[in-house]
C-alpha cells in the first residue's frame, strides 16, 4: 500500500493506493484562504498540518489494516507558496500563496537585476512565483526577512513536520525562480539577487527518490510501519501527470481545478518565456514539461454559483445547458480574471468582467457566459502552448473537479478543438501521483507504476465546433485588449 498526500488550496486529500492500482481509501480536510488586502492570498501552514492530521486520523480509524500495509509516502502540493521559518523552525508569517499578486513591482526589479533570468529559470518573473514574494518581504517586512533561516514550499513544510527533513523535488522547485531548470539545481545567481543563500534552501532530489522517513511518534499514532520512506514528490501538476500516466513526451492534460492548467510532458528542457509558457522539471528524472496557467477556473465557477444564489456548481452547469444555440450566441461575455492572470497575459491586475448584459439575460445566460469564459481562457493557453510546441495538440486528458460535468467537458473540447478524455479516479490525480512517486521511491519501475488510468469518457470536438465559437472567442480576446488599461496599475 502506498500513501499519497496532496496539499491543495481548498483541501488536503490523502489516498491509499494498492499495487493493483486501486484507490482503496480516501480522506479529506477542508482549508480556507485569507485575502486580507486586494491581490493578497495567504494561508497558515499550521492549518495545512491540522488538515493532514485530520485526514490521517480518519484513515487510521477507518482503515487500520491498510495503514499497517503502507510501504511509502508521497507528497504533492500547491506550488510557489513561501513558508518562512526561523532557526527553530517556527513559522514567521502566513504563507504567501501561488495566486497572490502583490509582487508585480518586485518581478520587474528582478528581471532588470538578472537579465539572464529567463535563460536560467525558463520562465518570466511573475507574482505567483516564490522569488518575488521574498523580495517583497525583504522590502516591506525587513525584520521578518532578517530572521529567515529556511524557505520551504507548502508540501515541503509538511515533509518537515512528517520527517524532520528539509527537502524538495525539482518539479516543485521549478516554480520558485531560484532553480536552474535545465541543470535541475539551485541557481546561486538567482538566490543572490533575492538576498538569499544556498543554505536557506532545502536539499533537492527527484520526485521519485526518498527524502526522509516518517517520524516514529507519527507512525505509532497512525498505525503505519516504522521507517516508512517519504518520496520527494512533486508540484501538484507534475504529480497529477504522474497520477494519470502523462509521463512520456507529448502526453498531457487539462486541469479544471481552482486554477486552469494545460500541461504537456517532454524529454528535454524547452523554455519559451516569450509566450508566457512555464518550462518546469517533471517529477521524474530527466523529464520536463511545459504548462500554461490561468488563475481562476473552477474557482470562477464557484464564485458564480455563490453570486447567482445556486445550490451547487452542478446546478450552474445544468442552467447553462438549458440555453439554446441561438441564446448562447447572445449570451454576455465573461473575462475570468478574478485573481489576475498568468498565461498569456502575465497581468496580476487583470480583473473579472461581465460584459454585454441586457434585461433579457437571466441566470442561465450568465451561467453559460462564465463557463464559456473559462474555456476561452484555456484556449488562450492552448494557443500559446501550440505555438511553443510548433505543432497542434490533438488529445489531452481532463482532470480536476470541473471534469465531473459532461456539459462543461464537451463545451471545452469544442472550444479547444481537441479531444478530451476523463479517467476513473482522476479527481484525485495529484494524490494518486504522490502515492505512485512513493511506490517508485521504494523500488517500483516507471513503466509498471505510471500507467494510464482507465478511461471513463471521451469528448470529441464537434466538427466545426471551434470555428462556430470563433467570432465570440475573437470578441473575448478583443475585450481584454480594450479594457486592460482600466484595470488598477499598481500593487499595494
Amino acid at each position: 500500500m502506498y500513501l499519497g498526500i496532496d496539499l491543495g488550496t481548498s483541501e488536503v486529500k490523502v489516498v491509499l493506493l494498492s499495487e493493483q492500482q486501486q484507490v482503496r481509501a480516501t480522506a479529506r480536510a477542508a482549508l480556507d484562504v485569507s485575502r486580507p488586502q486586494p491581490l493578497w492570498s495567504e494561508q497558515q501552514p499550521e492549518d495545512w498540518w491540522r488538515g493532514v492530521e485530520s485526514a490521517m486520523t480518519q484513515l487510521a480509524a477507518s482503515h487500520s489494516d491498510l495503514m499497517r500495509a503502507v510501504r511509502g509516502i508521497g507528497l504533492s502540493g500547491q506550488m510557489h507558496g513561501a513558508v518562512l521559518l526561523d532557526v527553530n523552525d517556527t513559522v514567521l508569517r502566513a504563507a504567501i500563496l501561488w495566486n497572490d499578486g502583490r509582487s508585480e513591482a518586485q518581478c520587474r526589479a528582478l528581471m532588470q537585476a538578472v537579465p539572464e533570468l529567463t535563460q536560467i529559470t525558463g520562465n518570466l518573473a511573475m507574482p505567483g512565483f516564490t522569488a518575488p514574494k521574498l523580495i517583497w518581504v525583504r522590502q516591506h517586512e525587513p525584520e521578518i526577512f532578517k530572521r529567515v533561516a529556511r524557505v520551504l514550499l507548502p508540501k515541503d513544510y509538511l515533509r518537515l513536520r512528517l520527517s524532520g527533513e528539509y527537502g524538495s523535488d525539482c518539479s516543485d522547485a521549478s516554480g520558485t525562480l531560484w532553480l536552474d531548470v535545465g541543470a535541475r539545481a539551485w541557481s546561486t545567481r538567482m538566490l543572490d539577487a533575492c538576498g538569499l543563500a544556498r543554505a536557506q534552501m532545502p536539499e533537492l532530489a527527484e520526485g521519485s527518490a526518498a527524502i526522509g522517513q516518517l517520524r516514529r511518534e507519527l507512525a505509532a499514532r497512525w498505525g503505519v510501519p516504522v521507517g516508512v520512506p517519504i518520496a520527494g514528490g512533486g508540484g501538484d501538476n507534475a504529480a497529477s501527470a504522474v497520477g494519470i500516466g502523462a509521463v512520456h513526451p507529448g502526453q498531457g492534460f487539462v486541469s479544471l481545478g481552482t486554477s486552469g492548467v494545460i500541461f504537456v510532458a517532454g524529454d528535454r528542457y524547452q523554455p519559451n518565456p516569450a509566450q508566457a509558457v512555464h518550462a518546469f522539471c517533471h517529477a521524474l528524472p530527466q523529464r520536463w514539461h511545459q504548462m500554461s496557467v490561468m488563475l481562476s477556473a473552477a474557482s470562477a465557477i464557484g464564485w458564480a454559483t455563490r453570486i447567482l444564489g445556486l445550490k451547487s456548481e452542478m446546478e450552474l452547469t445544468q442552467a447553462a445547458e438549458r440555453l439554446s444555440p441561438v441564446e448562447r450566441k447572445r449570451a454576455p461575455f465573461f473575462l475570468p480574471y478574478l485573481s489576475g492572470e498568468r498565461s498569456p497575459h502575465n497581468n496580476p491586475h487583470a480583473q473579472g468582467v461581465l460584459f454585454g448584459l441586457t434585461h433579457a439575460h437571466e441566470q442561465a445566460a450568465i451561467s453559460y457566459a462564465v463557463l464559456e469564459g473559462v474555456c476561452f481562457g484555456l484556449r488562450d493557453g492552448l494557443r500559446t502552448l501550440a505555438a511553443a510546441e510548433s505543432s497542434s495538440i490533438a488529445q489531452l486528458s481532463l482532470v480536476g473537479g470541473g471534469a465531473r460535468s459532461t456539459f462543461w467537458a464537451q463545451l471545452l473540447a469544442d472550444i479547444l478543438g481537441t479531444t478530451l478524455s476523463t479517467h476513473e479516479g482522476s479527481d484525485a490525480a495529484a494524490a494518486v501521483g504522490a502515492a505512485r512517486l512513493a511506490w517508485l521511491a521504494t523500488g517500483g519501475q516507471i513503466d509498471v507504476v505510471c500507467t494510464p488510468l482507465p478511461q471513463a469518457q471521451r469528448f470529441v470536438a464537434k466538427s466545426g465546433g471551434s470555428d462556430a465559437v470563433a467570432p465570440r472567442y475573437q470578441r473575448f480576446r478583443e475585450l481584454y485588449t480594450q479594457i486592460k488599461s482600466q484595470f488598477p496599475r499598481e500593487s499595494p
